[in-house]
């Protein structure tokens, strides 16, 4: 849950499962000053998908922006058994597909904002679309843009390390080593399904623009892999922005460069013309 700093300036809380919750964002009203059911309708939404074992206070950074802009934010949680088994992701993806096109978001202009693995949670999702990119063109249509932050993008070995630091840090190691072992005698229920998201992700139906923040010293996420992506998406025709630092922390950046990182966010959220809706601070 967020901060009741957040809550109590007017954003209310809607526990939609045990990982998704909405947060709604009463601050924000049309610009007439009248919230009416068709200005609900075409709120702008974030789709935030954090790192493993974010924490509420760090998230609600990131959301905070979003209220300021304008948009309701819609947290959908990852947990580290999807990775391991990846039908379980798939079926998680699923149901986030199914969630996004059901009554209440169907309407909503959407943004994509993901950390880390949830890139992973949303390839996820990628790859039903992928299937049926006829079924699901609206709403590849309705994302107008997506941001991506501490993208984990590389080897299988890039994958284990990120297991490591992010779940049992104090076994790193040796959480690498089995992760290693466990991905290859597991290779068809694992890494089959990886490259399969994998290639979703690289060849997304969603063409909206990007905005990619990474750092050189990250060991979870490749640089040179994931300029590899960029430059293929924009061979693609995709819009992007590239916001990269020599040294900072995988999905840490806004903290260690705060000013830098919500100036980025916000030119880009501009940029996308999408937030019609001004937030009464």
């Amino acid at each position: 849950m967020l901060g009741r700093t957040a809550l109590s300036r007017g954003v209310t809380t809607h526990r939609l499962s045990k990982n998704v919750t909405l947060y709604m964002n009463e601050l924000a009203s049309p610009a007439s000053g009248c919230q009416t059911k068709a200005s609900e309708d075409n709120k702008p939404l974030t789709l935030m998908l954090p790192w493993l074992g974010s924490r509420p206070q760090a998230v609600a950074k990131y959301c905070e922006i979003y209220f300021r802009t304008g948009f309701d934010v819609l947290v959908v949680e990852s947990e580290v058994k999807e990775f391991l088994w990846p039908r379980w992701g798939l079926d998680h993806g699923k149901s986030l597909l199914e969630l996004l096109n059901s009554e209440r978001f169907v309407s909503r202009p959407l943004l994509v904002h993901a950390f880390s693995i949830g890139g992973y949670t949303f390839s996820q999702l990628l790859v039903h679309v992928s299937k049926d990119t006829q079924k699901y063109q609206d709403l590849t249509n309705r994302i107008k843009g997506q941001v991506y932050d501490s993208l984990v993008v590389g080897s299988l070995e890039t994958m284990a390390v990120g297991l490591g630091k992010t779940v049992f840090p104090r076994w790193e190691t040796l959480v690498k080593q089995v992760s290693l072992l466990y991905f290859r005698m597991f290779r068809r229920q694992t890494v089959d399904y990886f490259n399969m998201g994998i290639d979703a992700f690289w060849n997304s139906p969603v063409t909206a623009p990007a905005l990619f923040f990474f750092c050189k010293n990250d060991p979870l996420s490749d640089p040179q892999a994931l300029e590899e992506l960029i430059d293929f998406w924009q061979k693609r025709g995709i819009n992007i922005t590239a916001k990269k630092w020599e040294d900072s922390t995988h999905a840490g950046h806004i903290k260690r460069h705060p000013q830098e990182y919500v100036t980025t966010l916000d030119m880009f959220l501009h940029s996308l013309h999408i937030a019609p809706l001004k937030a009464k601070m």
